[in-house]
């Protein structure tokens, strides 16, 4: 049987980014919707090593199911994202809070083992780009400093104030804390949030999981490029070869 991967994809003129509803956190980006349907039985198998450790057969069939599309005026061609997922509204029961919460905290672990491997984590080979957000991190400190503060960002995008941790995973068992803490979280309340954009709490963890993957696979590969990448951990299997 193929493994099936629920997509949700948003795109516009300058690219498109396909995020999976049933591996919460998976993405991958294009120019246009095929390269990125292209890319993604690639970043499943990545995900799946670095899930549970198992190494699929590279025969492995996908089948691949588009079922939400968004066109998005934002810069998607920097993975900027405002959907929620249909997925993303109904009551979360506790073992499935406790399945995400368990995948956010492996998330910022695997982060932190990356970083901490590192040699210098002030040192870049990469140019200096700007986007309408600002200056794009950098250096191994900057997408560590960067990732971890967008955790207060996100929680309170549904009512819960952070003030954020230097350790992200510190940070993150402080959200998950501070989370739990709030009467009928698992109501799963809908936010209108900033920007005009919608959140749940579904939609809080699987970001999480997701911006780690993102900027983690940046520190990944502009650090295997400087350095031995014997020498770097790569606890998410980036350097997988498939």
């Amino acid at each position: 049987m193929p493994i099936t991967i629920d997509a949700v994809v948003e795109y516009n003129d300058l690219g498109s980014l396909m995020q999976s509803t049933n591996f919460i956190g998976a993405y991958a980006r294009g120019a246009t919707i095929g390269e990125a349907l292209d890319k993604f039985p690639q970043e499943i198998t990545r995900y799946v090593m670095w899930l549970s450790g198992t190494q699929l057969s590279t025969s492995e069939k996908y089948e691949i199911n588009i079922v939400q599309e968004k066109r998005s005026g934002l810069q998607i061609c920097d993975a900027d994202s405002d959907i929620l997922f249909d997925t993303e509204r109904p009551l979360l029961g506790i073992d499935e809070y406790e399945a995400l919460k368990s995948l956010a905290l492996k998330s910022a672990a695997d982060f932190n083992l990356l970083y901490n491997s590192i040699p210098d984590s002030r040192r870049t080979n990469k140019k200096q780009r700007r986007t309408f957000y600002g200056d794009v991190p950098r250096t191994a400190e900057e997408m560590y400093v960067h990732t971890n503060n967008v955790s207060s960002y996100y929680t309170q995008e549904i009512g819960v104030m952070l003030s954020n941790m230097p350790n992200i995973f510190e940070n993150r068992l402080n959200a998950m804390k501070n989370i739990e803490q709030t009467p009928g979280f698992l109501d799963n309340k809908l936010f209108d949030g900033s920007y005009e954009e919608q959140w749940t709490l579904r939609k809080v963890l699987r970001r999480f999981i997701w911006h780690d993957r993102i900027h983690a696979k940046a520190m990944y590969t502009m650090a295997a490029s400087i350095w031995d990448e014997n020498c770097i951990a790569d606890p998410f299997y980036f350097g997988l070869s498939i």
